[in-house]
């Protein structure tokens, strides 16, 4: 396997400032099974709504696509005192240099997706309804196209600023900025168009930080727009579950440590191969 670890800085033409890493898990190509293979890519935005990006919700959900034969990338994106759009701008991009690497990671640039946890999937679901917002070429003065994922895996995700707001991530996105940013510019079921990547989406009904109705919004909004989306409703479980397996459990919690929802990983998996 190839591993690097990369400064968006060093990688960008326009995020000099920027304190954000990725780190790059890629499967390296045997002559015994596919020395030419083609992967998907699967960008992956950890959970901390904006205050933190959580390890849970990192590296074990990389080597788990890297199981699968995916090549999977870690975004630390900026978090707060630093406010929207950087972190927007640096997974877009992120998605930008991952297909720049296409013959060295074997990346097919065609399936690109971005996969956020909690305010990671807001920040993955901002790039899902603003790829082609004049935002992106304002400010990394580079193509839209460069930049659009070909697919979304949302799980547990922030959407709304709305009644099922998680009030606190957006009190981190915006902090100062929110006098000249609007909440509800930024809350993303009410951005989607048919522009938006196909999506895939898991919550439980009970999750007690992050409403399930988040999800239940924005696939709403993707329906209302004819965009594909295979969306999950589990009946009962706490929020940032991760894999739902010992290996992302807080301190071994068995609350997050359940077999039933640990479906979704390899129900996103098949979904990838549909795309």
């Amino acid at each position: 396997m190839i591993y690097e670890k990369l400064r968006i800085k060093d990688i960008s033409r326009k995020l000099k400032n920027s304190e954000a890493i990725i780190s790059a898990y890629i499967p390296e190509n045997s002559e015994e099974i596919n020395i030419n293979k083609k992967r998907e890519t699967i960008i992956i935005c950890p959970g901390g709504g904006y205050e933190f990006t959580s390890d849970r919700e990192a590296e074990p959900i990389a080597l788990k696509f890297v199981a699968q034969g995916f090549n999977a990338v870690v975004i630390r994106y900026s978090i707060a005192p630093v406010r929207y759009p950087t972190a927007l701008l640096e997974l877009a991009e992120t998605v930008r240099y991952v297909r720049e690497k296409e013959k060295e990671w074997n990346v097919d640039t065609e399936k690109v997706m971005v996969c956020g946890f909690s305010a990671g999937g807001h920040l993955a679901g901002s790039l899902g309804v603003l790829w082609n917002n004049e935002i992106i070429e304002k400010y990394l003065d580079i193509k839209n196209e460069e930049v659009k994922p070909n697919a979304m895996i949302l799980c547990y995700p922030v959407i709304s600023s709305g009644e099922f707001a998680h009030k606190g991530s957006f009190d981190s996105l915006l902090g100062e900025k929110e006098a000249e940013i609007s909440r509800e510019n930024l809350s993303l079921e009410k951005l989607v168009s048919i522009e938006t990547p196909k999506t895939f989406l898991w919550h439980t009904f009970d999750d007690g930080t992050v409403p399930v109705q988040n999800s239940l919004l924005f696939s709403n909004a993707l329906a209302s727009n004819k965009v594909q989306f295979e969306l999950h409703i589990y009946p009962s479980g706490v929020h940032g579950l991760g894999l739902c397996e010992e290996i992302t459990a807080m301190n071994g919690r068995s609350e997050h440590i359940n077999s039933h929802i640990a479906s979704w990983f390899n129900l996103a998996c098949q979904w990838i191969k549909t795309l």
